[in-house]
């Protein structure tokens, strides 16, 4: 392709462009790809079948858990079928579109997290009013900011996007549709694009929502500390550990993905597969692994089936014996 000419399609050229690689690479992101969804719906369908799981920890776990299913399924679903059928070409405007809902999403994310850590800030240091602060009604209104926001966040992002008009080559050296890696081809002037990216994206991705969820850390280890039973502050600590761990997971990954240098394309793929794929699927493992309520709602589930499943056995036998 021309240098200074519109683009209709773009070329994907994937993880690796190493022959031998591709096979285990496929398998890999196959894997990953599977057990994201499996892990993320069943801890979803868990919360919504459950009753002793209807609290508003476990309603933004919810949104959470919709959040890494859609995610995933809008990156790596293009990568398995790129080495499925063996093309890499995506529209102009699929592209967009596949830009536009990763971006919105890993913002949403941002977003469910600082919800998350006010609801912790509530159970442990306002403990009494939790009812009040935390209802079905304010459980609903931050769940909606969080996804209208997130979405409306990245508008002016797709909108300079579109208006590029042209790029140096129609060729993208990464897996997926990403701002960065569409600038890096843009031939005009993209300078609106790195400045949004620079403060708004920063600011609101990154430095906003970090800082809030600091400073709902910074009151709940107050009170943790001011807990007089060693038991008691272990519980506390406890209840908090899997949403930090999920935290810190997620913020170090972008630190290193987009804030700190690198002149290796590789590792700054690896990172941005991390983000991608990785961490949509430990997060299901992480609240699951470190949560007794999840462990005891799943234990409730298996001897509810196993009742369901024995009752529907003997019911056939009895069927069976009154027809002969």
């Amino acid at each position: 392709m021309k240098p200074n000419q519109t683009v209709t399609y773009f070329i994907i050229k994937g993880i690796s462009d190493v022959p031998e690689l591709q096979a285990p690479i496929f398998v890999l992101v196959l894997i990953i790809f599977v057990t994201s969804l499996v892990g993320n719906l069943s801890l979803f369908l868990l919360v919504c079948l459950d009753s002793h799981l209807h609290t508003p920890m476990y309603f933004f776990l919810a949104n959470l858990s919709i959040v890494d299913m859609t995610s995933s399924s809008v990156n790596l679903h293009k990568i398995l079928l790129t080495f499925i059928t063996g093309d890499n070409t995506v529209s102009y405007l699929a592209c967009m579109v596949q830009f536009y809902i990763f971006a919105s999403l890993t913002a949403h994310e941002a977003f469910i997290l600082i919800a998350m850590s006010y609801d912790r800030y509530v159970a442990i240091c306002r403990p009494l009013n939790y009812k009040v602060f935390m209802n079905f009604k304010i459980c609903l209104l931050l769940a909606s900011f969080c996804w209208i926001f997130g979405f409306i966040q990245y508008i002016p992002f797709i909108w300079f996007t579109s208006r590029i008009s042209c790029f140096s080559t129609n060729i993208i050296d990464h897996f997926c549709c990403e701002l960065v890696p569409l600038m890096e081809i843009a031939c005009s002037d993209v300078t609106i694009l790195k400045t949004l990216a620079n403060t708004q994206g920063l600011m609101l991705y990154f430095v906003i929502p970090f800082l809030l969820i600091l400073t709902s850390y910074i009151f709940i280890i107050r009170s943790i500390i001011q807990i007089s039973s060693s038991i008691g502050r272990r519980k506390a600590f406890y209840t908090c550990s899997s949403h930090l761990t999920v935290t810190m997971l997620l913020y170090t990954t972008f630190i290193f993905q987009y804030h700190i240098p690198s002149n290796s394309l590789g590792s700054k793929k690896m990172f941005s597969l991390f983000n991608m794929a990785i961490v949509p699927m430990l997060n299901p493992f992480i609240y699951s692994l470190k949560n007794k309520d999840v462990k005891i709602a799943v234990k409730r589930r298996i001897r509810k089936c196993k009742a369901d499943f024995c009752r529907t056995i003997v019911s056939s036998l009895i069927t069976m014996k009154k027809k002969i």
